[in-house]
């Protein structure tokens, strides 16, 4: 089995620098042909909502809408924490953008224990 790369995020719009360089960092790993998963926690998780990333941008840098198609196109998945989501009123019921999933605090424990290695970028 290939190892995992999770890399950590928890800023979307409030922070599109901060935003933005995980999923980067992802999209290279995942274009790359590894495993990656972008964690998505707090503000990070409005990324999974259709529509929030494409208006967010960095000036210097890609688009954050287009690395976040980048990355699930090369198949990338996006966990948003479910508290957080929860939170924000994002639920299971809505549509998310694709490769996004909410997921719960276990199955970010189980990826970490079974030897999968984090990345913050």
């Amino acid at each position: 089995m290939s190892e995992t790369l999770l890399f950590c995020n928890s800023h979307g719009a409030d922070d599109p620098e901060r935003a933005t360089v995980p999923f980067i960092a992802a999209a290279t790993a995942a274009v790359s042909g590894r495993t990656a998963v972008v964690v998505c926690t707090v503000e990070a998780v409005n990324l999974g909502v259709p529509g929030v990333a494409d208006g967010i941008e960095e000036q210097g840098m890609p688009p954050l809408g287009d690395l976040v198609r980048q990355f699930t196109d090369a198949g990338g998945e996006i966990w948003l924490c479910s508290a957080c989501a929860l939170k924000r009123d994002i639920t299971g019921d809505m549509e998310l953008v694709p490769g996004a999933t909410i997921v719960g605090a276990a199955r970010i424990v189980e990826a970490l224990t079974e030897g999968r290695a984090i990345t913050l970028a």
